[in-house]
C-alpha cells in the first residue's frame, strides 16, 4: 500500500479511483466491510482503490482536551488498513481549516481533482464538511455534477447491535475486552514500547514485567488480564495488569505485562498485547507475600485460558466469516 500524507504526493499519478473515507478508529469489522467493498469495486473497474482518512483525528480538533480516547493510534490504523487490501491510503491533516471547508469544496479539491474520483464508499452515517453537511444525499448530487457513483454500506449488526468505534470503546472501558473481539474481528490490542519500570517485578515479587509506554491510546478497565504478548512478531502467553499498583501507593496508570517462561532483555522494542479475558480487578494486598501468592495464581488461571485460545496477529478477519457472539463473561474472582 502506498502511504501520502499530502494530496500532492499523488499528483497525476491516479487515473481514476474508488475512494472510501473516514476515521476508521479500530479498524473494526465495519469499517473492513468498507475496505473490502471498495477494493471488490475497484477491481471490477480497473480503478486505484483509496482510503482518505485524517491525523489528527477531527475530535482531537474540534474538542481539545474533551477528546474521548482512540482503539488505534495513527500507525495502527495504517498498519490494519493495509491488510484489508487498498493501493492507496491518503493520510489528510486535519485542522480547523479543514473542519471549515463546504463539502463541495472538499469533494472537488481533494476527491475529484486530486484522486480523480470515479466511485466513492462510504458508510451508512458518513457526512463530511462544514457543519457534516456533506451527507448521502448532497454527496450523491455532486456525483452528479462531477461524474462519479456512491455506494453507502449497510450498518454491519452483530450479536444485535451496530458494530461501532463507540460501542467498542465502552465495552473495553468496562473491561470487557471479551466481548469487544467480535466486534474488531480479534482481541483488543495495545502497543508500545517497553520502557524502566520501578523494578520491582522479578526483583520483589519473582514475575519480571514489560512495561509499555502506551501514551494516547485506549486502556481496558483497570485490573489484570489474560493476554498474548508480542515480541518480534511472535506471540507468547503472558499476564498483564492495567493500573495504579495500590499495594505500592502509585498513582500513575500503567500497563505491565508478564510474559510466561520467557527470559530476555526486551527493553526499547515495540510489544503489542492482545488482551483476552479479564481475570480480576485490582486491590490492594496487606502484604508482599499476598501479593506474589495472587500473582502466582493470576498466572496458573492466565495459562488455562490461553490454552483455549488462539492468539489473533494484527487484528485480521476473514472477510465474510460472521463473528461468534460471546458467550463467555470476564473471570472475576
Amino acid at each position: 500500500m502506498i502511504a501520502a500524507r499530502t494530496i500532492e504526493e499523488l499528483a497525476g499519478t491516479i487515473s481514476g479511483s474508488c475512494v472510501t473515507i473516514g476515521n476508521f478508529d479500530g479498524v473494526h469489522v465495519g469499517h473492513q466491510r468498507l475496505l473490502a467493498l471498495t477494493c471488490a469495486k475497484a477491481r471490477k473497474r480497473n480503478l486505484v482503490s483509496v482510503v482518505v482518512t485524517f491525523d489528527p483525528h477531527p475530535l482531537t480538533v474540534l474538542l481539545g482536551k474533551k477528546t474521548p480516547p482512540f482503539l488505534t493510534s495513527t500507525a495502527q490504523r495504517l498498519a490494519r488498513i493495509a491488510q484489508h487490501g487498498p493501493n492507496v491510503s491518503l493520510v489528510l491533516e486535519f485542522t480547523r481549516q479543514m473542519a471549515s471547508l463546504e463539502p463541495e469544496e472538499f469533494v472537488r479539491r481533494y476527491l475529484v481533482e486530486g484522486l480523480n474520483l470515479r466511485e466513492l464508499v462510504i458508510g451508512y452515517d458518513y457526512a463530511m464538511g462544514k457543519g457534516r453537511k456533506g451527507d448521502f444525499g448532497m454527496l450523491s448530487q455532486l456525483g452528479q455534477t462531477y461524474g462519479y457513483g456512491v455506494e453507502r454500506l449497510d450498518p454491519v449488526i452483530v450479536c444485535g447491535a451496530v458494530v461501532s468505534s463507540t460501542r467498542i470503546r465502552d465495552l473495553v472501558q468496562a473491561g470487557n475486552v471479551w466481548d469487544a473481539r467480535p466486534l474488531l474481528g480479534s482481541f483488543f490490542e495495545v502497543c508500545g514500547e517497553v520502557v524502566d519500570g520501578m523494578k520491582r517485578g522479578a526483583a520483589m515479587l519473582g514475575f519480571p514485567t514489560a512495561n509499555l509506554r502506551t501514551e494516547g491510546v485506549l486502556l481496558p478497565k483497570p485490573g489484570v488480564y489474560a493476554v498474548w504478548a508480542f515480541v518480534d512478531g511472535r506471540p507468547l502467553p503472558a499476564v498483564a495488569n492495567v493500573g495504579f499498583n495500590p499495594t505500592f501507593g502509585d498513582t500513575g496508570l500503567t500497563l505491565e505485562t508478564h510474559i510466561m517462561d520467557f527470559n530476555r532483555n526486551i527493553y526499547g522494542q515495540n510489544v503489542c498485547v492482545q488482551f483476552v479475558q479479564r481475570l480480576r480487578s485490582e486491590r490492594k494486598f496487606e502484604s508482599l507475600d499476598a501479593l506474589k501468592e495472587r500473582i502466582a495464581e493470576d498466572v496458573a488461571l492466565g495459562r488455562i485460558i490461553l490454552a483455549t485460545s488462539e492468539a489473533q496477529p494484527n487484528a485480521t478477519q476473514q472477510q465474510g466469516a460472521q463473528p461468534d457472539c460471546p458467550q463467555a463473561e470476564g473471570v472475576t474472582p
